[in-house]
Parts: C-alpha cells; sequence; structure tokens
C-alpha cells in the first residue's frame, strides 16, 4: 500500500508542476530508457575509438547502464533540456537574432556539417549500414513528397519507379545482362530517364483521376512493375525471380565505392541535391501550382493552372528521384532482385512522409529516421519491433495527426478549429477583422 501510494503521488505530481520542468524530466527518462536498451550497439561503437573508449566504458554494465552512467545521462539531458527550453522562450520574446546568436546559429550548422561528414568513422560498419539504408528512404520520400505532399497526388505503386532505376542500371552494367556493360555513371542518366519516362507513362492515363480511383490504379501500376520483373517472358532481359548480380559499382576517380561507409558519400550528395530541388521547387510557380491543385482542383483550373502540365511535372519529378534511390540500391548490393520491390516499399515510404509532417521537407529527414531507423536499431527485439512500429503510426494519427516536423499551413489547417489562444507557439493566430 505505501509504495502504490508513492507511485499513485509521484505520478500526480508529475502532472502539476510546470510544463517546462515536466518536458525536460520526459526528456531525461526517455534518452536515459533508450541508451540502456541500445547498450549493445553503442558498446560496439565505442570500442572502434582506441583509448577514447574507456572514458566511456564506465557508462555501461553487463546489461544496460550502471547505476552511476544512468544518473549522469539523466541529469544531463534534464539539465541541457531545461536550458534550451528557456533558451527558445527568450528568442521567440526577442524575435530579431542578434548579431551573437547569428554567429550562434552559423556555428551550431558548421558543426553539423562536421559531424555528418564524420559519422560514418565514429559510429562504424553498422551504423553506416543503417545510415545508408535511411538515407535512401529519405530519396524517395523526398519524391514522394512531391507526389502526394505538395500534389496531392495519392501514388501507391511508387516502387515502380524505384524498381525500374534499380533495374536500368542493373541490365546496362551487369555483365549477365549485356555483353559491353557500362560504368555506373554511364548507365545512370539512362535510369533517371527510363523513370522519368514511366512516370510520364502513369501520369497521362489518371489525369482525370482523383482520391481513392488514382490510389488504386498507381497501386495497379506497382504491381505490374513486379510481376513483369519475374516473369519468365522477360527472364532473359531482368533475370526473373533470380535478380541482377554483379551490378557495376561506383567509381569515384581511381577509388570504388565499396564499403558501406565509402557509400554514405554517395548517397548524402544525392539527398542534398534532391532536397535542394525540392526547396527551390516548393516555393516556385510550379510549386505553387501543385498546392493549389492539390486544394482544390476545380478552383485551380479556373485559375488558368494548367492540369495536365502540373500532374504530369509532379508524377516526372517523383519518379526521378525514386529512380536515383532504386539506382544507388542497386549498386549498394551490387544485385537487384524483384522480392525488393514489393508493396512494403510503397507504404513504408507514405508511412514516413504522414508520420514525419505531409508537404514538409523536413518532416521526410525525421519520419525516415524514426520509422526507417529505430525498427534496425531495435532489431535485438526483432519479435516486438514492428509492434512498436504499428503502435508509434496509431498514437501519431491520434495525438499528432500533422507529423513530427509538419508544414506551417497544413498545421493551420488541422488546428483551424481551436481558439487563437491554445494554438502551438509557432502557429499565428488569426488576424481580426478592425472593422468589426
Amino acid at each position: 500500500m505505501l509504495v502504490s501510494g508513492i507511485t499513485g503521488a509521484l505520478g500526480a505530481g508529475f502532472l502539476l508542476i510546470p510544463s517546462r520542468l515536466r518536458n525536460a524530466l520526459i526528456q531525461a527518462i526517455a534518452w536515459t530508457v533508450l541508451f540502456g536498451l541500445m547498450r549493445d550497439i553503442f558498446i560496439v561503437m565505442i570500442g572502434r575509438w582506441g583509448s577514447i573508449s574507456y572514458l566511456f566504458r564506465w557508462f555501461f554494465a553487463t546489461s544496460g547502464l550502471t547505476i552511476f552512467g544512468a544518473l549522469f545521462i539523466f541529469l544531463l539531458v534534464g539539465f541541457v533540456s531545461y536550458w534550451r527550453s528557456g533558451k527558445e522562450q527568450e528568442i521567440q520574446a526577442k524575435k530579431i537574432l542578434t548579431k551573437k546568436q547569428k554567429y550562434i546559429q552559423i556555428g551550431k550548422l558548421a558543426s553539423a556539417v562536421i559531424l555528418v561528414l564524420f559519422l560514418p568513422q565514429i559510429l562504424g560498419m553498422y551504423f553506416s549500414e543503417i545510415l545508408d539504408n535511411v538515407g535512401i528512404y529519405i530519396l524517395m520520400g523526398l519524391g514522394l513528397n512531391i507526389v502526394i505532399g505538395f500534389a496531392g497526388l495519392l501514388d501507391l505503386g511508387y516502387v515502380a519507379f524505384f524498381a525500374i532505376g534499380a533495374y536500368t542500371i542493373g541490365v546496362l552494367t551487369s555483365p549477365e545482362m549485356t555483353a559491353t556493360p557500362i560504368t555506373f555513371w554511364q548507365a545512370l542518366p539512362f535510369a533517371l530517364l527510363a523513370s522519368v519516362t514511366a512516370g510520364l507513362i502513369l501520369g497521362l492515363p489518371v489525369l482525370k483521376m482523383r482520391g481513392d480511383y488514382l490510389a488504386i490504379v498507381t497501386l495497379g501500376f506497382g504491381e505490374i512493375i513486379r510481376l513483369l520483373s519475374l516473369s519468365d517472358w522477360l527472364r532473359p532481359y531482368l533475370g526473373g525471380t533470380q535478380g541482377i548480380q554483379r551490378i557495376a559499382r561506383p567509381f569515384i576517380g581511381p577509388i570504388e565505392l565499396v564499403s558501406q561507409s565509402q557509400l554514405y558519400y554517395l548517397i548524402v550528395a544525392a539527398i542534398l541535391i534532391a532536397g535542394f530541388i525540392a526547396w527551390r521547387l516548393k516555393d516556385s510557380h510550379m510549386g505553387r501550382s501543385w498546392m493549389a491543385m492539390r486544394e482544390d482542383e476545380d478552383v485551380a483550373q479556373a485559375m488558368g493552372i494548367n492540369l495536365v502540365a502540373t500532374k504530369l511535372s509532379a508524377f516526372a519529378t517523383g519518379a526521378f528521384f525514386a529512380g536515383l534511390a532504386g539506382a544507388i540500391f542497386a549498386a549498394k548490393l551490387s544485385s537487384a532482385y524483384p522480392q525488393s520491390m514489393n508493396l512494403m516499399v510503397s507504404i513504408n515510404v507514405l508511412c514516413l512522409i504522414i508520420v514525419g509532417g505531409m508537404g514538409s521537407i523536413p518532416g521526410v529527414f525525421v519520419g525516415a529516421m524514426v520509422l526507417m531507423g529505430s525498427p534496425e536499431l531495435l532489431r535485438e527485439f526483432a519479435d516486438f519491433r514492428y509492434l512498436v512500429y504499428g503502435a508509434l503510426l496509431v498514437v501519431m494519427m491520434l495525438v499528432r495527426p500533422e507529423g513530427l516536423w509538419p508544414e506551417a499551413r497544413r498545421k493551420l489547417e488541422l488546428h483551424e478549429s481551436l481558439e487563437p489562444d491554445s494554438l502551438p507557439s509557432d502557429i499565428p493566430p488569426a488576424i481580426e477583422n478592425p472593422t468589426g
């Protein structure tokens, strides 16, 4: 009874403390539990750091964290979280950044760039493999975000363009498929062209469709591509169920990108290019046309937007990013199998966009890290990791339907029924009519 009473009092008291302190405690508990669960992975990672690793080994016990290590992480994360929340409130109050604050932001950006460049050397092979997989899904997410998030075209067959990019690279570079194979860089433009052409071919028959009907047609297109790659009819050209092996890997000068850490830099470069294109397109004339079409096709057409060109450009741009991801994926594995091009790939990319925030470019990165990275990190709990995956999706739709990093306009739409005082701090309240 005493333990139950204390536990109940702590739970009630937790809800009564100020929100700033409560959020800091939640962050501290979450990070402490996460470090304990990932003990084995961290031990492997810090084992690569030589003599420096002894500075961190005292954090970890035979299973999980030591008591001192858990207290250290709890206090450190709690203090940093509490301090940062106070700083954010000060910055929001000032609104205009001082020169010192600008230098701090530049320093943070430079530190992030340096960290990204040295991540493979810091984390090791296992984490580099996870980062490569997450990066490929970020590439696909950036493309599908244009199709669904910007243009509002529900595409469930997005994996088809991924498969076309992978198989085009395989057919042109593998000695099993052609007598005169070419290099990865020579074949890459053909893979991208094939993917964009497929996007246009898919877009033409569905120009009059929207909503559920469009989703069904695109789903059928993805299944057609998968079944063609499995068929005996195209076996001499696509390898059938055996797929394509011995696909050429990319070279940069004399260096062949073979290891996961080397391919990491190729994937990062591709993400930077794709992210820049998506960012520039979002506020361009075409990007605004996509968003207008997403809101209401009839009104957009009445305002002079060419729906045919707008839809085709969305499908083609999304297919371009998917083809690029497929080409890198094939080079990474040095093979392409039809079993890797199933419907679940499209569903996973769609889920990461929803979790990150529909129409949000930073949300794609966050969604990919949460949905694609966390199951790999929790591979130790293989029997339960997809249970957690599904539970996370359910909780997200109930608690935060706009996503973890939502687009400002979509976040405002989802909260438009709230009173101005109850809106999140980064959403401006509606301006009252001065005339009454």
